[in-house]
């Protein structure tokens, strides 16, 4: 289920046309750290593109490898190497998700977290904001805001 929430935020975010090399660039999802993910979201996004981006995962080892992508999942525990990846991120357009209990406290931007046996979403708004990603108002009425 979170690669298909992976794959939907790119129906509810926008990102800015200079996160864009060309008009039809990759619109990159990437993972870094622990990966649970990938077959689930290959599997989601096999064929899709986002207007004229065709949809590429990527995975990356260092987080200065990352400022390209669009989305990028995080898939590290340790509240350092979070900081240390958000760090390396900052002033750039991507949306970092992780599922921190701190994460948004931290400066990311969205997280997953359990209730209820369903996966319910946290948006740190304003981080969002000065990364110039603009959410819609359908994603921020079903998620939590920090």
């Amino acid at each position: 289920m979170k690669a298909v929430f992976l794959y939907n935020f790119t129906r509810f975010i926008d990102w800015p046309s200079h996160s864009f090399s060309t008009n039809d660039a990759p619109f990159v999802i990437g993972i870094i750290g622990k990966d649970p993910l990938t077959p689930y979201l290959e599997e989601a996004v096999a064929g899709e593109k986002i207007g004229m981006h065709p949809i590429l995962i990527k995975h990356f080892h260092e987080a200065y490898e990352a400022v390209n992508c669009h989305i990028l999942y995080i898939g590290y525990t340790d509240a350092d190497k979070v900081k240390e990846v958000l760090e390396q991120l900052s002033g750039k357009s991507v949306l970092t998700v992780n599922e921190a209990t701190n994460f948004p406290r931290w400066g990311g931007m969205v997280r997953f977290f359990m209730e209820n046996n369903k996966i319910r979403i946290e948006i740190n708004a304003d981080a969002a904001k000065s990364a110039q990603l603009t959410i819609s108002s359908k994603l921020l009425n079903v998620s939590e805001i920090y």
